[in-house]
């Protein structure tokens, strides 16, 4: 598998994410890095769309995915469900198993 899956965090995941997902070498961006803290759902969407990036995200986000499965993967908790080890494993693990065209259009 010569691509690789590359994330966006959204503005409600916490920054140690980034940090440590950065640290195992994955390609990572934030909300706040990118410029796009308390634009619209489908700001984020069109950047994620463009830099072709899996969302990780805590909120609503799944409302406008549901109306197009063009997108690039979305990576769903429920905000307060999981301690951020758990939240940086899962994300390693699709990093680990899924290719990013296997991520298209899947929550």
């Amino acid at each position: 598998m010569s691509e690789r899956i590359r994330f966006h965090l959204d503005e409600n995941v916490k920054s140690a994410v980034a940090r440590e997902l950065r640290r195992r070498g994955i390609d990572v961006t934030t909300t706040m890095e990118a410029g796009l803290l308390a634009q619209s759902d489908e700001s984020q969407l069109a950047f994620i769309c463009e830099q072709k990036r899996v969302i990780m995200t805590h909120d609503d986000f799944l409302t406008i995915a549901s109306l197009s499965s063009e997108h690039p993967g979305i990576a769903y908790c429920k905000q307060g469900t999981r301690s951020i080890g758990q939240i940086i494993e899962a994300l390693v693990l699709i990093y680990e198993v899924y290719a990013p065209q296997e991520m298209v259009g899947r929550v």
